[in-house]
């Protein structure tokens, strides 16, 4: 009589091992000898197949996961997987990360994301923590984390290798990445003045929208901006058609775009309007999608035209800062043109902290986050290429940095507004670098801080003033123009047939006829 078999535990190594193994035709029985485990065991492997090679594509490939042999989640799953996220964010960045940066991090995230429950960003969750996702203890000391630079020279060749053996020309190969966006997040000082303490709700906004760029290697096919919001249809939605925004926009509760909303992207919105545009330049309706390598992901063979001629290919993990094209300058300066955007517009504007962020909605986001990556030149997007494709700049002897230019130009304007003559350039690259958290909303602190506490002393008109404001005979009020403005935005954002432009230039007018309102009002004091 055969002995009781003694329990193995495999590690996630073992198993993809042996997931490599059946694939290339060993049996069931054969694996089941091979490592002393049951038969189901090993057609449980295959069934868990896409969630093993995930979690081990998540984790640093040189850490000590390989080792793991359990794939317990999270209490917070949300909050685990954005955390992840981010950590690899800094670490590709070649962030210092410490372990009391990442406890306040998650804390930040645990807040911004609503969630509820007791949570606790302890030492234990910290240990928990990197040992789910195999970081080294180095990782927690401070360490400047670079990208994996073996695994991103091996995928240029091998990328490069099957672009010619495809036969794709730089127009037909498009890469894509996302990032987070705190759209009501600006310097402290610039909307909002020390005295004033019930401020303090706007300019430490978390509200957060996703923004995901995708654009060819040439620059000259940038899709519409992928917006990715919590609500399905926000507030400020209300009667406007969402296929006339001049963004796609999708819903969901995570932080960041889940594997459903990339698929359904791909589907409606990248794949036709790449064929659309290949075909007007009459080439072949073949293209590749370079996309980051996420926690979960749809498999590469779900991610593909019907046909089969416009596919997906994801990059390694931990490339990101070295390779990804979008993150080699084009999304950090689509944040730059938005937040430039935001101050041009208060300042337009000439409202009181209060009313600017009152009026300021997450459908204003949009339009500002659209705008701001219409901005981008081809060049800035064609360098970003230049690792992948270092022979594809069309003139590599000649570097503007867009992101440079944008930061002189608006420390120009500034400088020649009242009581903002002493900004510089070195403040506004110090904000548009800043991280998007409570604390660094706060970099430029000094910023038009003399005009904003002058406007201390400003108060509302008296209801005596504004009924005399509306009462002469024939004449319309800033007020009554401000309401009719916002009625044909609303209708054009309910017609089909509308142009951007169009809109564009309601919006324009609104802001002037705020900015006339507000000089109105204070003349009246």
């Amino acid at each position: 009589m055969l002995g009781k078999r003694k329990r193995v535990v495999l590690t996630i190594k073992d198993k993809l091992d042996i997931i490599k193994k059946l694939e290339e035709g060993n049996s069931f029985k054969k694996l089941s000898a091979l490592y002393g485990i049951g038969e189901s065991t090993v057609r449980d492997i295959k069934k868990n197949k896409e969630r093993i090679i995930n979690y081990a594509n998540s984790s640093d490939p040189t850490s000590g996961v390989s080792k793991r042999k359990s794939m317990k989640s999270s209490t917070y799953e949300e909050l685990d997987r954005v955390m992840i996220e981010w950590f690899n964010q800094q670490k590709t960045d070649g962030i210092p990360v410490s372990g009391t940066i990442c406890a306040k991090q998650a804390r930040f995230f645990f807040d911004a994301l609503g969630m509820e429950g007791d949570f606790n960003a302890s030492s234990g969750w910290l240990t928990r923590f990197k040992q789910r996702h195999g970081i080294p203890k180095a990782a927690g000391k401070g360490t400047k984390l670079k990208g994996d630079e073996t695994a991103a020279s091996e995928f240029c060749g091998n990328f490069q290798e099957f672009v010619e053996r495809e036969n794709l020309l730089p127009e037909q190969i498009y890469g894509a990445d996302q990032t987070g966006l705190f759209w009501k997040c600006l310097p402290t000082r610039t909307l909002a003045f020390d005295t004033d303490q019930s401020t303090c709700e706007y300019r430490t906004s978390r509200e957060r929208i996703i923004i995901m760029c995708c654009a060819n290697a040439t620059g000259s096919h940038k899709l519409n901006l992928c917006v990715v919001g919590k609500a399905k249809r926000p507030r400020a939605f209300k009667g406007t058609d969402l296929s006339n925004l001049p963004v796609t926009y999708f819903s969901q509760k995570s932080a960041w775009i889940e594997p459903s909303v990339l698929k359904q992207w791909f589907e409606k919105c990248f794949v036709p309007q790449v064929q659309k545009h290949l075909k007007s330049k009459g080439l072949r309706e073949k293209a590749v999608l370079l996309l980051d390598f996420p926690a979960a992901h749809p498999a590469e063979e779900l991610m593909s035209s019907d046909d089969g001629r416009i596919i997906v290919k994801y990059l390694p993990p931990n490339v990101t800062s070295l390779i990804q094209p979008m993150s080699q300058g084009v999304l950090t300066t689509v944040k730059r043109y938005y937040r430039a955007g935001l101050i041009q517009k208060y300042m337009d504007e000439g409202n009181d902290p209060k009313t600017f962020w009152k009026n300021l909605t997450v459908l204003d986001a949009i339009y500002e986050a659209s705008r701001a990556w219409n901005q981008i030149r081809s060049n800035t997007i064609t360098r970003a290429w230049k690792k992948l494709f270092p022979g594809n700049e069309e003139n590599p002897s000649v570097s503007i940095d867009e992101g440079a230019i944008l930061a002189a130009n608006l420390a120009t304007v500034l400088q020649n507004t009242e009581d903002c003559e002493h900004v510089n350039i070195e403040n506004i690259e110090q904000w548009f670098d800043s991280r998007s958290s409570g604390s660094n909303c706060q970099v430029l602190a000094d910023i038009v801080g003399a005009a904003d506490r002058a406007k201390v002393t400003e108060q509302k008109p008296s209801r005596k003033t504004r009924k005399a404001e509306l009462n002469p005979e024939k004449h319309i009020s800033h007020k009554a123009a401000l309401e009719w403005t916002e009625n044909l935005l609303d209708y054009l954002e309910q017609q089909d047939d509308m142009l951007l432009s169009d809109k564009l230039v309601l919006r324009r007018l609104r802001t002037i006829i705020r900015r006339k309102q507000r000089i109105q009002n204070k003349s009246h004091l």
